[in-house]
């Protein structure tokens, strides 16, 4: 699997320091380094062309992308895949009007590029009656606002839509992350569980939608072992785009990511930054000098190449 990522200088300059003790000795032509990441080698270029090539290439990718749209909020992310041969400008982005205005059941997550902060899965159903009201208060895709923006609007509708969510801390995360279980079949096993629990209180849908994060095949390999697996889902790159449902779920984790995120720092009585970037190492050092090392498996996702450089330089 090959991933491309256009990035902007503020997250080229952390992905060098972030990259700093894996890079390879050889760089080539016209790439600012060549570095391996587990199964992964990342190559990011002058022109911001960030390339991602290897089985886990998606993992490594999304980590970045979300990185690129929290710093770069009102820029769009120009990515491209090999397995479907998509960029995914604004501009290519066809939306289904048959889907976009039916009444539907749509999932997503947030919280796995950060380090710090659980992954937080949410479905949403809306009702096609509803859309006019959704499109009136500004709802749209989470990655396009920002957290001031999310924290403004949801409250407006998270009593009128059903919803169901689940939270998976990072303590539960890392207790469970192991060589046969990664992100993303924890994260499908997550979206099972909330689209069964929504499924089984909503009857009235046309679609269930989740915004794909693998091909449906490998998804539901995921979950050969979980029982109650929710089938006849309709996958969907860019889901929050082409559904109001994905886009409400979308809002509604990421509401509910800023306030468990808040509630970690003021335990911790400091500050923590998002994403995985240095100063996300310096938080880091700074947790592991109050509380100890061992702290860092119950507040971030020791898996991360955060760990390992915050335990190097402590």
């Amino acid at each position: 699997m090959t991933i491309t990522v256009k990035v902007s200088e503020n997250t080229k300059k952390e992905m060098e320091e972030f990259f700093a003790d894996y890079k390879r000795p050889k760089t080539p032509p016209y790439a600012v380094f060549q570095a391996d990441d587990a199964d992964t080698v990342v190559t990011l270029y002058e022109s911001g062309k960030a390339v991602f090539q290897g089985i886990s290439a998606d993992i490594s990718a999304n980590m970045w992308i979300e990185r690129e749209r929290h710093l770069n909020p009102l820029k769009k992310v120009e990515v491209s895949n090999s397995e479907n041969k998509e960029k995914t400008k604004k501009d290519d982005i066809y939306v289904d009007p048959k889907i976009y205005h039916s009444s539907a059941i749509g999932s997503d997550e947030v919280g796995t590029g950060d380090y710090f902060g659980p992954i937080v899965v949410a479905a949403a159903y809306v009702k096609k009656e509803d859309i006019p009201y959704l499109e009136g208060i500004g709802v749209k895709d989470s990655k396009k606002m920002t957290d001031d923006q999310i924290i403004k609007v949801v409250p407006q509708f998270i009593k009128k839509i059903h919803y169901k969510s689940l939270i998976l801390t990072n303590k539960e995360y890392n207790e469970r992350y192991n060589e046969n279980t990664n992100m993303n079949k924890l994260k499908a096993i997550l979206h099972n569980k909330v689209l069964f629990n929504l499924r089984s209180e909503v009857k009235d849908y046309d679609y269930i939608i989740v915004d794909e994060f693998a091909k449906p095949y490998v998804y539901y390999s995921y979950l050969k072992d979980s029982p109650n697996v929710v089938r006849n889902i309709t996958f969907m790159t860019k889901g929050e785009t082409k559904s109001l449902a994905v886009a409400c779920a979308s809002l509604i984790a990421r509401y509910i990511f800023i306030q468990e995120f808040d509630k970690l720092g003021e335990k911790l009585d400091m500050f923590l930054p998002k994403g995985a970037s240095n100063l996300v190492d310096e938080a880091g050092i700074e947790i592991v000098k109050k509380y100890g090392k061992d702290k860092l498996k119950d507040v971030a996702k020791y898996n991360f190449k955060n760990t390992e450089k915050i335990l190097n330089q402590k």
